[in-house]
């Protein structure tokens, strides 16, 4: 068999998404719009935010809305609305030069007759359509002036035609009779079945049966009588903007010079009626713009309506882009106008941007709270914290050196025994043990240990140790708004988030609280605190504060307090006893006893405490120094860059009373 050289070859896919295209990679999207949260946007304001600027590598929205303006520049830029004028005096320059070189080589005429026509030719009025109109009844001599003459009812015929049906300039071109009849037949057809529809007697048979009469002057291909309106509609509003925009002479002109369109005036009778039935049908469309067009390009009507309609897609695609209404998603897009105005690869950037923002609000990480709002979900709540948490660690790695204590472990001599594992146990596998049980079961149930062994959960016992290893922690965070002011505001949340994940991960046997304090101070949830918006209020409650760590405390008697504060002001309000916030600046003594005394009672309970000051307040210093003196507790001063690490530090120094290890437990 011979062999045959076979050559392929490859280009973009362009038959919608690309299949083989990888998922959208939301690792971006939603640090960008976690960290918008965090300095006080909504989840939705911020996914729209990030749709705008795009990503690294990829267009946004705003990008799109660009193109889409610098194209509409474009075409008002490059083109001017006197292309058919323009040829149509071509025409009759061509026509009235070759008649008077007949005239002058006609030695056989009579010379009044000769002088007669070269006085009709001479006296021709400037206006292109006034001299056309008044040719109409001339008798040429020359077979080249009325093959010129002709030509001109043929362009206006096939303009004008063209404006309402795209393609029709190049389809009639060398148009026979018979052509020409069945486009009359169509026009008196469509006509025909708009005033059925007007009047709701029409029926789909009557529809098919147009189409299958004259579908070749439709290259939409509507499938339906209202898809056969959309598209007649918006090319005839769009012939409507075209002569609003011309200058009231050109429009002046070709009206006039409408009449000779084909030598025919009932052509133009037909397409009133049609105009006049798609006014009525589709009064939404723009019939009454105009446009200011500046360049030198001349077009003809039927490009001319061309341009408009690719102005007023333009026009929908700005909207379309703004997602400036209520509801508005960018699966609603138009991605073949897109792609038919800017190129695919602008469909493309617009294509992906709407798989990330259905992927963020459909794939769970945003979900439509109780208010019907937007909200981070628990899935990007933890696939955050574990992102901050993972940075967290590289920074204390970095100001560290490793460690080789691990975090597996628990603090404190073992005792020798063991117990069941239960939940949240952060103790270590007691193996001999795991592996007895394990044993003991496989026999009991009737297998032999000797082809393997299968663990389950009631198999595992962890050693007990002297010390104890859970902790109830309290982070409290400093609200005032001066934490915002001052840039400490996205540090603080993203402090809270890497801490959370690495207690819920890791830790699960510890117990973690999340309260603020400003003005009042609040427990709170973790995306609570992430969406908190910075309110412009006066007041560093830190006495209230303390009073809610106290209770938590309270709540988990068996377990290592440790308390965790974090603020950039010293106190300057307190709880009264009717449970009102009394605010003073300077700090009064009364707001400095109670924090004190409060702060005593925690210390008194054995709890381990650290102060993270925030910024350079010479009376803060003196405030947490004296604080920490009174119940043996810590100071540390970090840069607000580096406050995740000092925390997430601190925390696990006081869990394990010692260095807290390499970053595995951010793993």
């Amino acid at each position: 068999m011979a062999a045959h050289n076979r050559s392929s070859r490859y280009s973009r896919y362009a038959g919608g998404p690309d299949p083989l295209a990888p998922p959208v990679d939301l690792a971006e999207a939603l640090d960008a719009v976690a960290e918008d949260v965090m300095a006080g946007y909504s989840p939705e304001r911020a996914l729209q935010e990030f749709l705008r600027r795009g990503g690294r590598n990829r267009e946004g929205l705003d990008d799109l809305a660009g193109r889409v303006q610098q194209r509409r520049r474009d075409l008002l830029s490059h083109h001017r609305l006197d292309g058919t004028l323009n040829e149509v005096r071509k025409l009759l320059d061509m026509a009235v030069l070759a008649e008077r070189k007949q005239l002058a080589r006609d030695v056989e005429m009579d010379n009044t007759d000769r002088a007669f026509r070269e006085m009709q030719l001479q006296s021709l009025p400037d206006s292109t359509a006034a001299a056309v109109n008044e040719l109409a009844s001339y008798d040429w001599q020359s077979d080249t002036a009325r093959e010129a003459y002709e030509r001109i009812k043929d362009l206006l015929g096939r303009e004008v035609l063209d404006q309402r049906f795209a393609g029709m300039k190049q389809a009639l071109e060398s148009a026979t009779d018979e052509d020409r009849a069945a486009v009359s037949g169509m026009l008196a057809d469509v006509n025909e079945l708009l005033d059925k529809h007007r009047r709701g007697e029409d029926t789909d048979a009557d529809f098919q049966e147009f189409m299958g009469r004259h579908g070749r002057f439709f290259p939409e291909d509507p499938q339906s009588v209202e898809e056969l309106i959309d598209a007649l509609a918006r090319r005839a509003a769009a012939a409507q903007r075209l002569l609003q925009s011309m200058s009231a002479e050109q429009r002046d002109e070709l009206m006039r010079l409408s009449s000779q369109a084909f030598g025919s005036p009932e052509l133009m009778s037909q397409l009133d009626q049609l105009d006049s039935s798609l006014r009525a049908l589709r009064p939404g469309e723009d019939w009454s713009g105009s446009e200011r067009f500046e360049g030198q390009e001349g077009l003809g009507l039927g490009d001319g309506t061309g341009v408009l309609q690719d102005l007023a897609d333009l026009d929908e695609l700005a909207e379309q882009l703004s997602q400036s209404y209520n509801g508005s998603r960018l699966d609603e897009l138009d991605l073949d106008a897109l792609a038919r105005q800017l190129g695919p690869d602008a469909a493309v950037s617009a294509r992906t941007l709407a798989e990330i923002e259905r992927a963020m609000q459909d794939g769970g990480y945003l979900r439509h709270g109780a208010d019907g709002d937007l909200q981070l979900s628990p899935q990007a709540m933890r696939r955050l914290g574990k992102s901050l948490l993972r940075d967290t660690a590289k920074q204390l790695s970095g100001q560290q050196g490793r460690r080789d204590t691990r975090a597996a472990g628990a603090a404190g001599e073992q005792t020798g025994s063991s117990r069941e594992w239960q939940f949240g146990d952060a103790e270590p596998w007691d193996v001999t043990r795991t592996i007895t049980n394990a044993i003991r079961r496989t026999i009991a149930d009737g297998g032999d240990p000797g082809s393997g062994l299968r663990l389950v959960v009631g198999d595992i016992e962890v050693t007990e140790t002297e010390a104890r290893t859970q902790a109830a922690v309290v982070l409290l965070v400093d609200v005032s708004f001066s934490m915002a002011a001052e840039g400490r505001w996205l540090p603080m949340k993203r402090t809270a988030l890497a801490l959370h994940h690495l207690v819920s991960t890791r830790f699960r046997g510890d117990r973690l609280a999340l309260i603020t304090f400003g003005r009042y101070a609040q427990s709170m949830d973790i995306g609570a605190l992430t969406a908190l918006p910075a309110v412009r209020t006066q007041g560093t409650n830190l006495h209230h504060g303390l009073l809610l760590a106290h209770r938590f405390f309270s709540q988990h008697r068996s377990m290592q307090p440790v308390l965790l504060v974090v603020t950039d002001g010293e106190p300057t309000a307190h709880l009264t006893a009717e449970g009102e916030a009394w605010f003073s600046w300077p700090p009064e003594p009364e707001t400095i006893r109670v924090t004190v005394t409060e702060l005593d009672r925690l210390g008194q309970a054995g709890t381990q405490v650290t102060f993270f000051r925030l910024g350079e307040d010479p009376g803060l210093d003196r405030f947490v120094q004296g604080m920490a003196r009174r119940i043996d507790g810590r100071v540390v001063a970090p840069d607000p860059a580096d406050l995740g690490a000092a925390v997430v530090g601190e925390y696990l120094r006081a869990h394990f009373r010692g260095p807290y290890g390499n970053a595995d437990w951010a793993s």
